[in-house]
């Protein structure tokens, strides 16, 4: 097993280098304008000479180069099936929106992913739901009949985000691979927080909580609804006597301090891989980092094109991997 993984890693830690660190971030943030920021991530490599100028095409581009690395490596993709299952379920969700309303919407799905849009589409459009992945079928005929007979957009969310977040903890209990583990404890439980914080905000009802929280370890979604009940402070004083009591400090600084923490901590969670020499963790890290990396630009680029000022953009970034 290690051996397998020698050559990979070393690939894995000369592309490390190329990651954007935390001073790269600040340089990004100090471009003048939304034009300066996009010269400034050609000069650096991102995109290609097609994407020049567009930043969705940019973004886009980087996203593919995540996975030709990965392809490059010669390693089994199921090792990164967890990572790929968000925008499987999101392709999901858009098909069953789509088969029950009707409308036509373009640009909507992910086509670099197991089920691609097209596919997705006609499964759901025909109802063959059998030929889903197991996890997958029963979460897709329960969101598209209660979609068709209440006409309910946010059950159907709830029943697909639902199965999504038992589908990513489920592959991380099969993984012999300790970062698949502890990555999906942390984005599961990092989801149920979330839902908790947004449940509490729009006076939701614990049957509602219970029904979007998927069961964790390291959070207990009885006791997590019961604090959304009771108030943000009683859902701090919870996560106060868990491993996310950082969560709770975030909480009382602002939302968009929250937000942070939320993908922060799924960035700790993987940053011991850095050690790790004869594992495949380094490489799904780089994965992860690089996703990171990428929605941290999305997230710079949007505050620029919007005006925000750079003390605002630089309070939504993103930790660094490196």
């Amino acid at each position: 097993m290690s051996e397998q993984y020698t050559y990979a890693v070393a690939r894995i830690r000369a592309l490390e280098v190329g990651l954007f660190s935390g001073s790269t971030i600040e340089q990004l943030i100090a471009c003048q304008d939304y034009g300066q920021c996009l010269q400034f991530l050609e000069e650096k490599g991102w995109g290609d000479s097609e994407s020049s100028g567009n930043a969705e095409a940019m973004l886009t581009r980087e996203e593919e180069k995540i996975w030709e690395v990965v392809k490059d490596l010669h390693i089994d993709m199921e090792h990164f099936a967890v990572l790929s299952y968000p925008k499987i379920f999101h392709n999901l969700k858009a098909a069953v929106k789509e088969a029950c309303t009707g409308a036509k919407i373009q640009h909507i799905y992910y086509e670099d992913v197991q089920i691609p849009g097209s596919v997705m589409s006609e499964i759901v459009r025909e109802k063959e739901f059998g030929r889903l992945p197991a996890y997958m079928q029963h979460a897709a005929e329960e969101a598209y009949e209660s979609l068709l007979h209440t006409g309910d957009g946010q059950l159907c969310d709830c029943i697909i985000d639902r199965a999504a977040l038992d589908a990513i903890y489920e592959a991380g209990k099969r993984s012999d691979a300790a970062i698949i583990r502890d990555y999906a404890e942390s984005t599961v439980a990092v989801a149920d927080i979330k839902i908790a914080v947004r449940s509490q905000k729009t006076a939701k009802s614990i049957e509602f909580m219970k029904r979007a929280m998927a069961e964790c370890e390291s959070v207990n979604v009885d006791q997590l609804a019961k604090a959304a009940l009771g108030g943000m402070d009683a859902i701090r004083d919870y996560l106060q006597g868990t491993a996310y009591a950082e969560g709770a400090e975030a909480l009382a600084e602002s939302p968009s301090a929250f937000e942070r923490w939320c993908d922060n901590r799924i960035i700790q969670t993987i940053s011991p891989q850095k050690y790790q020499a004869f594992t495949i963790g380094p490489v799904i890290a780089y994965v992860i980092a690089r996703q990171n990396e990428i929605k941290t630009v999305r997230i710079i680029l949007s505050g620029k094109l919007n005006d925000l000022p750079d003390d605002s953009i630089r309070e939504r970034v993103r930790e660094m991997y490196v």
